[in-house]
């Protein structure tokens, strides 16, 4: 993706140690930091990712979105756009790779099939790269439809419900794989706008973690280790 490696310019200076010792593991990521020649480890699980002052804010921001009028008319704008997969091989070249990715979070076959087709529509459709909507979905929810955060974000992508009525759909289930993908993706493109391409940026407006970059590094660093396309 063309905005990665700008975006990696963003992460501290232990972020860029532990791209060299990563592994993500069953939604648990485990970071490795060199120092001294040796490899020091600590893991932690995805779900539980910030301290209890950062999750404050985080809940604060992310029921904030909904003071977002510019978010709010860009779905209501493009909610319902669709756009079709050109190039069928490349299609399933990709959901055969990453569905041998898929097999850490121990997900349905028949389910983990509807996700990997659903995200490479949507983030086709979104103009974003699915392997990064697949590690966003990973540090999000571990591919749980069905996860409900503590502030009542749903679904896979952890989607906040008022936009439900916010855009005059409020018969959408948020728990319905295509339906939530579809959200999920559309509100990470608008943040990709809003932030000029910058990913790492976009994905901290998306967490509601504005101003700080531990969300951000935990997709990116997932992303490459886990998701990248051409890396197994």
């Amino acid at each position: 993706m063309r905005c990665f490696y700008s975006s990696l310019k963003r992460l501290n200076a232990l972020s860029l140690l532990i791209l060299f010792g990563c592994n993500a593991i069953g939604g648990t990521l485990l970071y490795g930091t060199l120092l001294g020649g040796t490899l020091l480890t600590a893991s932690y699980s995805a779900s539980a990712s910030t301290s209890t002052s950062e999750a404050k804010a985080t809940t604060k921001d992310r029921n904030s979105q909904i003071n977002d009028a510019e978010l709010k008319a860009f779905l209501q704008k493009n909610i319902n756009n669709d756009l079709a997969i050109k190039d069928k091989f490349d299609a399933e070249v990709w959901l055969v790779g990453m569905r041998s990715r898929m097999t850490a979070y121990k997900v349905d076959h028949q389910v983990a099939y509807q996700i990997l087709t659903t995200v490479y529509q949507e983030a086709h459709n979104s103009g974003l790269a699915p392997d990064i909507v697949l590690a966003l979905i990973a540090i999000e929810s571990s591919f749980n439809r069905y996860a409900i955060s503590r502030v009542g974000a749903q679904g896979l992508m952890q989607v906040m419900p008022f936009w439900k009525n916010e855009i005059g759909r409020p018969e959408d289930n948020l728990t319905d794989i295509a339906t939530n993908i579809r959200y999920g993706c559309k509100i990470l493109q608008f943040y990709l706008q809003k932030e000029k391409g910058d990913l790492a940026l976009a994905l901290a407006r998306y967490n509601g973690s504005v101003g700080r970059t531990v969300y951000s590094e935990k997709v990116l660093v997932l992303w490459e280790q886990h998701w990248r396309s051409g890396r197994m």
